[in-house]
C-alpha cells in the first residue's frame, strides 16, 4: 500500500497521501555474510589456539581483557548482521548499538556517499548534519531509502517548489 487516507485537506474527496514506510538492512548481503564468516573464523581460531594459550601464564586482568575483546568482536558482528534502516514519514531510523534517528525538520545539511559500482561491499550512507551541529552517519543497503529521506528534507526546505 503506497498511500493511506490521513484525512481531507480542504477540498471534498481530496486525500492527503502518506508514503509507505521503507525498510532495508543497513549493510549489503556480502558485508553481512563476511561479518559472520570473520566472527566464526575468529571463534574457531580461538578454540584452535586454546592448547597453546593454556600453557601461558595468564593474569586475571589479561583473561578479562581477552574475553572482552572476544565479546566486542561478536557484538559488532551481531549488529552488522541485524542492523536495519527504516524511513517512516519524515523520520529516518537505523538500529545499531544505539538507535540513530533523524527527523527531516532538524536537518541542516545532507551528503549522500554512494559508489554504485561498489554498493555490494560498501553500504550507501548518508551524512546528516543537524541544525544544532551534530553529525550522524546512517547506512542502508538500499540507496533509494536514503534518497527518499533527502527528498523529504528538500520538500521541507523548499515547500513551494514543484517536483
Amino acid at each position: 500500500m503506497s498511500a493511506t487516507q490521513a484525512g481531507e485537506t480542504g477540498a471534498p474527496g481530496e486525500i492527503e497521501e502518506t508514503p509507505a514506510a521503507l525498510e532495508s538492512p543497513a549493510y549489503p548481503p556480502f558485508v553481512r555474510v563476511l561479518a559472520v564468516i570473520l566472527v566464526v573464523d575468529l571463534i574457531g581460531f580461538g578454540i584452535w589456539s586454546l592448547p597453546a594459550l593454556s600453557g601461558a601464564s595468564w593474569s586475571v586482568s589479561s583473561i578479562v581483557l581477552f574475553g572482552l575483546a572476544a565479546l566486542c568482536i561478536a557484538w559488532m558482528g551481531y549488529w552488522i548482521v541485524s542492523s536495519r534502516t527504516r524511513l517512516d514519514g519524515d523520520v529516518l531510523t537505523q538500529t545499531w548499538l544505539w538507535n540513530k534517528r533523524e527527523h527531516a525538520a532538524d536537518v541542516a545539511h545532507l551528503k549522500l556517499v554512494h559508489w554504485r559500482w561498489l554498493e555490494r561491499i560498501i553500504a550507501p550512507r548518508l551524512l546528516v548534519r543537524r541544525r544544532n551541529g551534530a553529525v550522524t552517519w546512517i547506512h542502508s543497503a538500499d540507496a533509494r531509502l536514503l534518497t527518499g529521506f533527502a527528498e523529504r528534507v528538500a520538500a521541507r526546505s523548499f515547500p513551494n517548489a514543484k517536483p
